[in-house]
């Protein structure tokens, strides 16, 4: 079993170099990554709940003696720590997120949460009075984060991935992140970023893949060393601007936003920066139906003419509507039932102030 577990988010850059980070810089090989999404979220922590539990559950207990060794046993084969990274929690979720954490953290294992999101004061007091450890600020990136707090661990090498992920997540002015970013050649650093987050986004429903990038990367090489990784790139290069000539005839427009649904198989959050920069509004939604919670995924992205935090007001009514959602002031994301798109659209619409 393993003794370290890593959850953290699949999706971007920022998500799988923190789980990069995390494995670089506790080498153990008893280190396991576990990747998701924030859909799936709650049941990846209920199953590490339930495999924390198994570990001392199938154990018999039957003399003093024998329940002594056994306890010893526990410390040393169940997972003794567990990271969670870049998985920001919504009002929606965030009571059973922190129901799941103190049910780990009773059995013995330490939780250590580290992301960058909105969250709300309440629940953070909540994780810390149940022994949480919680490493979060919205200022940084969680691999900025991760970099700074253990990189006593880590090679000097390991600013690189923490300054590429400031970049994909349109943090680089942040102060840690655009001092770390000033030591690298931009040109280089924006070309290995990008090449990882098209890598990323295309094998979404590769998780041997994702894995395998995980660990390549933890070893402190580039993501040009990932066999194959930049032919993936370029191939997906390719048809993001496909999609991109697909979806400018798609696109509708309000007052404050432009929306369309995802009419390609590339992530939609790829597709919602060119709605963004195609439309000239404050704000662009590119949406998909997930049909098994029937419910659509959306992407929201914001210019600097949107002079709201975008993230707040998107977990706020995506949270009325019996969704969730939230992020950034300018780039966030949302999931709401089927027969609330258009009230959720109208709602943004209403609340952007450009």
């Amino acid at each position: 079993m393993p003794s370290i577990i890593c959850l953290s988010h699949r999706e971007d850059v920022d998500g799988i170099l923190s789980a990069a980070l995390i494995k670089a810089a506790f080498k153990t090989k008893l280190t396991q990554i576990v990747l998701t999404d924030y859909a799936n979220l709650l049941s990846k922590l209920q199953q590490i709940s339930k495999m924390v539990s198994n570990e001392i559950a199938n154990t018999s207990l039957t003399t003093e003696k024998n329940e002594r060794k056994i306890d010893k046993n526990d410390r040393r084969t169940k997972p003794q720590r567990l990271f969670i990274c870049d998985l920001g929690v919504s009002k929606k979720t965030q009571d059973r997120f922190v129901g799941f954490v103190k049910d780990i953290i009773s059995k013995g294992t330490k939780v250590t949460y580290i992301d960058h999101h909105e969250i709300d004061n309440g629940i953070k007091k909540e994780l810390k009075k149940n022994g949480a450890t919680l490493i979060h600020s919205v200022g940084e990136c969680t691999s900025v984060h991760i970099y700074y707090k253990y990189r006593h661990k880590l090679d000097s090498h390991a600013a690189f991935f923490a300054a590429s992920a400031a970049l994909t997540d349109y943090m680089e002015s942040r102060p840690q992140a655009s001092t770390l970013i000033s030591r690298w050649d931009r040109q280089f650093l924006m070309l290995e970023a990008t090449a990882l987050s098209y890598m990323i986004s295309s094998n979404q429903n590769n998780e041997e893949f994702l894995a395998r990038a995980v660990d390549i990367l933890s070893m402190m090489k580039y993501p040009h060393d990932i066999e194959g990784g930049f032919a993936i790139a370029e191939r997906y290069s390719i048809k993001v601007a496909e999609a991109v000539r697909t979806v400018q005839d798609a696109i509708v427009t309000k007052k404050n936003v432009a929306y369309t649904p995802s009419i390609s198989d590339l992530a939609a959050s790829v597709i919602v920066n060119f709605v963004l920069g195609i439309s000239e509004k404050p704000v662009a939604m590119v949406y998909r139906l997930k049909a098994d919670i029937n419910s659509f995924v959306i992407s929201i992205r914001a210019s600097n003419a949107c002079k709201v935090h975008l993230g707040r007001i998107v977990n706020d009514i995506a949270s009325k509507m019996g969704g969730s959602g939230g992020g950034h002031e300018k780039a966030c994301g949302a999931m709401v039932p089927k027969d609330k798109l258009e009230e959720f659209i109208d709602s943004i619409d209403e609340q952007v102030v450009a």
